[in-house]
């Protein structure tokens, strides 16, 4: 991996994306951002009101990501990121990105949604794992299964990352 990595944390809401996303940066020695951070006011009011975003919704918060990614010397995004239209979006401002899709159950999802405090209602995860589009083997990034401790999860992401595509 080049010494200045841009790598975005995807999967729906629940996923793990912000814990594993942090403790990833440390490892790799870059900032992380949380692209809930850079949602559009309107964005945090449609969804707190238990309403999903659409692609018009989506469309400049995807630009400021890539923009985000792109500015950087090496960086962690935590993004949703669902959709391979959404990831080639961020591609396109960002074209060295490597994306890595946090994999957890839907049963799973579910609870951990319940369990938490968040702009994002779990009523809202039927509809994300709807629109979600797992990673496809011509896209740059690897999948990898959230289980266990948050630091192992990182660790395998970047052993994972680290491998020869192939």
């Amino acid at each position: 991996m080049s010494t200045a990595p841009r790598i975005v944390v995807m999967g729906p809401s629940g996923s793990g994306k912000t814990a594993v996303g942090a403790a990833l940066a440390v490892d790799l020695g870059v900032d992380f951002v949380d692209a809930d951070d850079l949602h559009p006011a309107a964005n945090v009011e449609k969804m707190e009101a238990g309403h999903p975003l659409d692609d018009e919704d989506r469309a400049p918060w995807l630009d400021i990501v890539g923009q985000t990614l792109a500015e950087a010397p090496g960086l962690v995004v935590a993004c949703s990121a669902l959709a391979r239209r959404y990831r080639d979006r961020i591609r396109a401002a960002a074209p060295d990105v490597r994306f890595v899709e946090l994999v957890v159950s839907p049963e799973e999802l579910d609870r951990r949604m319940r369990s938490r405090q968040h702009f994002m209602p779990p009523a809202l995860l039927a509809s994300q794992l709807a629109t979600l589009e797992h990673l496809g083997d011509d896209e740059p990034g690897v999948a990898v299964e959230n289980v266990g401790r948050i630091l192992d999860v990182a660790r395998r992401a970047r052993i994972a990352l680290d491998e020869p595509a192939g």
